[in-house]
């Protein structure tokens, strides 16, 4: 089995930044790709960023220019750097760690998820 948990969410002023943080850890074998996805309430589930284990990146259009996403692989974890954060970046973000294991298994395993608050 494969935990992943997330860490520093919290509340932060309109223009701020945060970092959050996702490790991954249990039976890793290889993990082919990490994400963030984020929930505001009443909203469905949007995928804000990617990153392969070829360090191929991918942001929604929402945050591109504003949250960076990394990885260190050595310690199966992820990064989400956000700045410049807006009111409407309020949601519960969580983390994915994807195993590809064959053409047509893949595993996904998930966080808790992390309360991100921007304030007016």
């Amino acid at each position: 089995q494969v935990q992943v948990a997330e860490s520093g969410g919290g509340l932060v002023q309109a223009g701020g930044s945060l970092r959050l943080s996702c490790s991954a850890s249990g039976h890793i074998v290889s993990i082919d790709a990490m994400d963030w996805y984020r929930q505001a309430p009443g909203k469905q589930r949007e995928l804000v960023a990617t990153i392969t284990s070829g360090g191929t990146t991918n942001y929604a259009d929402s945050v591109k220019g504003r949250f960076t996403i990394a990885r260190d692989k050595a310690k199966n974890t992820v990064y989400l750097q956000m700045n410049s954060l807006k009111p409407e970046d309020t949601a519960v973000y969580s983390c994915r760690a994807r195993r590809v294991l064959t053409t047509t298994e893949i595993r996904d395993y998930w966080g808790q998820g992390t309360q991100v608050t921007v304030s007016s």
